[in-house]
């Protein structure tokens, strides 16, 4: 099986991953933390809101099985992408909605994703989603992998 990954920011990034974790063809995830100026970086660090990070979501995919634009429309829908580095009670830039793009392709489609769900009238402000290129990704501290699935929950967003 030929895998990619993709990586999405979306505020916590406890019910995001659940949310990717019950698509057929993503073969698995990782929480963590993605975008910002300090190496290894730990959940207290992030949570300083000094760090740059976000916390993110790496899926790995067959996109045999799941195309990229599936996995985009997952992302918009999990979270509200017209909060600037916010999801609900949750604030800071590590929290902020953002699309860190593995290929041209992925940039391709998720610029045209993002401008036609702007364009469509879905939300009532303006989207706020960065799209960036992908950098380093650090894995979150153990206990944060498949957080609510270890605790019996199905979600926990707010949206």
């Amino acid at each position: 099986m030929a895998t990619e990954k993709a990586t999405f920011g979306a505020g916590c990034f406890w019910g995001v991953e659940a949310a990717f974790r019950q698509i057929p063809g993503v073969a698995s995830t990782a929480v963590g933390y993605m975008g910002g100026n300090l190496k290894n970086p730990t959940y207290r660090a992030v949570c300083t809101d000094q760090t740059g990070h976000a916390e993110v979501v790496e899926v790995t995919f067959d996109p045999s099985q799941v195309s990229y634009a599936d996995l985009l429309k997952i992302f918009w829908e999990s979270h509200d992408p017209t909060q600037f580095n916010r999801q609900g009670p949750d604030y800071g830039k590590q929290y902020r909605t953002a699309i860190f793009v593995h290929t041209p392709e992925q940039e391709a489609a998720a610029r045209t994703s993002k401008e036609n769900l702007d364009r469509s009238g879905t939300f009532e402000r303006k989207i706020v989603t960065e799209i960036t290129p992908a950098a380093e990704f650090w894995s979150a501290e153990e206990y944060h992998q498949q957080y609510l699935e270890k605790r019996g929950l199905a979600s926990c967003h707010i949206k």
